[in-house]
């Protein structure tokens, strides 16, 4: 008599712990590839326009897009756990070359060391007291022929900031790339093991589309995603520009039409015609104060600051979305925008992990994110 009148609670829990893994299982594990092997790029807007004279195509160009199912409804990344990931990067992709064989570096001997400090998986020391605000310190340069980067670190706000000077001659070299070559959901990898796939000089995390079920996504001149969210877009145009818009003020499929190369979604925009466009207590969902940050801004046409700030830990406070711009605009920006943080926030440059990445606080790890953007 017992089992009976208590057989209904014993099949609802059954139910629910059930549903509950499913959609735990979803949401975090279950990779659902939307298409496989997406290294398309659409170079078509560039043929109409002069380098020479830095000659603007929006509205002029053609772009194609792809179908996608819904990616996860998740907010933000910060609550993803670290995915294992193979090691070997050499099974990322078809065709890939051992090294690029061009460019000159000069690294800088003198202050702090970049990635010298510590390692992948070491756990980071109880405070750190040896560096004083205000300072900074050149870490290396790079330079071919349509690439030039000047890498420097700076201590601001009690926090690691590691900036990437980048000009290059075509925005073309601005490129995207997805984990394992595939767009879908819960597809993910290391910042360093893709970028290391498609043989960049220099990579930052990308938004992290995976972990959103809405927001444009546009990547190498490609629509991949044309579902709008409430955020702010940033797009890179092939003159070379950045903008920052609302979804709602346009479709992706006239963004591509406009030119756009490559379009993130995850914001809030930074700074703004060189003026600071978030309040001092704003912030992104559900994130703390301070926080690892990774952010891109353009100087002028084909000039662009990649940025990427340690945090949450003894040796790195991390900064706020304010701090971020307020930072971003000093450097001389005219539009910035805020990616992915937190655990993804990674800048992989020459081979190696500049910055400590960490989720935790305490050991180095870098998380697996659904994209990058690299220079290459």
């Amino acid at each position: 008599m017992f089992i009976k009148r208590h057989l209904w609670a014993v099949g609802y829990g059954f139910v629910l712990a059930a549903f509950t893994l499913y959609i735990t299982l979803d949401t975090f594990v279950l990779r659902s590839p939307y298409q496989e092997n997406a290294t398309e790029m659409n170079t078509s807007m560039f043929e109409n326009i002069s380098i020479a004279t830095g000659g603007s195509i929006r509205g002029n160009a053609t772009g194609s897009s792809v179908s996608e199912e819904a990616a996860s409804d998740r907010d933000v990344t910060d609550d993803y756990d670290e995915l294992d990931r193979r090691e070997d990067s050499s099974s990322h992709g078809p065709g890939r070359s051992s090294g690029r064989g061009r460019g000159e570096h000069s690294r800088s001997k003198g202050g702090w060391g970049a990635w010298d400090d510590f390692d992948e998986g070491e756990e980071l020391p109880a405070d750190d007291s040896s560096q004083q605000n205000g300072t900074s310190s050149e870490i290396d340069t790079y330079q071919d022929d349509n690439v030039t980067i000047k890498l420097t670190e700076y201590y601001e706000n009690d926090t690691r900031i590691y900036v990437a000077d980048v000009t290059v001659t075509s925005a073309q070299y601005i490129k995207t790339a997805f984990a394992d070559d595939i767009y879908g959901k819960n597809v993910t990898a290391h910042t360093s093991e893709i970028a290391k796939a498609h043989n960049a000089i220099l990579a930052i995390n990308g938004d992290f589309y995976g972990a959103q079920e809405r927001g444009y996504v546009i990547r190498n001149g490609v629509l991949y995603r044309e579902s709008a969210n409430d955020r702010d877009v940033m797009c890179m145009y092939a003159d070379g520009s950045i903008e920052v818009y609302r979804s709602n003020e346009y479709t992706a499929k006239e963004l591509v039409e406009k030119g756009v190369w490559q379009a993130f979604n995850f914001g809030p925009g930074l700074v703004s015609d060189g003026k600071i466009s978030v309040s001092e207590n704003q912030e992104v969902d559900r994130e703390m104060s301070s926080n690892p940050r990774t952010a891109i801004g353009t100087i002028d046409n084909n000039h662009y600051v990649f940025l990427v700030a340690d945090g949450r830990s003894s040796v790195s406070d991390g900064l706020s979305l304010f701090q971020l711009a307020e930072f971003m605009k000093n450097l001389g920006v005219d539009t910035a925008y805020n990616l992915d943080g937190g655990g993804s926030s990674t800048l992989y440059y020459n081979g190696e992990v500049v910055n400590h990445p960490t989720t935790n606080g305490r050991n180095i790890r870098e998380r697996g994110v659904s994209d990058i953007v690299y220079v290459g």
